[in-house]
């Protein structure tokens, strides 16, 4: 008897394989394990991923969708502070990016040393115009290269879990906390004064959700 249709298979598929990375990690996650929690033969779960890394990867980039939302929702363009303040906060509230980023090894397994595209060149390169286009609006310093201060933004968001769970300090209310004194920190950047560009602030966004 052939098993009876999932209802949105591909979205059960996607949330089931996330629960799974978050208990065991990806290099321990199987394509016909995944398959049996969703009630599926492993064929099914072929017919939306081609393999196992692009199941991964799909993983990956709904993640980041959702931390674009969480963002776009946060409200009007920001400063520099803020902004990166919102992307901090916005990393804290989806398990699988906190994961990720407490430990990417053990998590995302294997995968991590195999993407090759370009995404997270293009996810630089819009921080770089964003930060620019603040500077040209008067509401950066002048002195700071806008290329030199997105590098710093981008290292200091990668490595603010890493560091957290080194050092045991994974409370949440912690993290909070390091999010706005690290914004604070950023602010002092800021003049006080000029504008925000908010087609620069809205094409960062959008390329987080790529």
């Amino acid at each position: 008897m052939p098993r009876p249709l999932i209802p949105e298979r591909r979205r059960r598929i996607l949330d089931v394989a996330e629960e799974m990375v978050l208990e065991r990690g990806f290099n321990a996650m199987t394509v016909a394990a995944v398959a049996e929690r969703v009630g599926i033969g492993k064929g099914a779960v072929y017919l939306e991923f081609e393999s196992k890394d692009s199941l991964l990867d799909e993983l990956l980039r709904r993640s980041m969708r959702r931390l674009a939302a969480r963002v776009r929702r946060s409200g009007p363009p920001p400063g520099l502070g803020e902004g990166f303040r919102r992307v901090l906060l916005g990393m804290l509230g989806d398990p699988l990016m906190t994961a990720a980023l407490l430990d990417d090894r053990g998590v995302l397994g294997s995968y991590v040393a195999q993407v090759e595209d370009n995404r997270y060149r293009a996810r630089h390169v819009a921080l770089v115009a964003y930060v620019a286009a603040l500077q040209e609006g008067g509401a950066l310093r002048a002195d700071v290269d806008p290329g030199a201060v997105a590098l710093a933004l981008s290292a200091a968001s990668t490595g603010f879990l890493s560091v957290a769970r080194i050092v045991g300090a994974d409370d949440r209310n912690q993290l909070v906390a390091a999010a706005d004194t690290m914004a604070l920190m950023v602010s002092s950047l800021e003049t006080g004064d000029g504008s925000v560009d908010p087609g620069a602030w809205m094409e960062l966004v959008a390329l987080l959700g790529r």
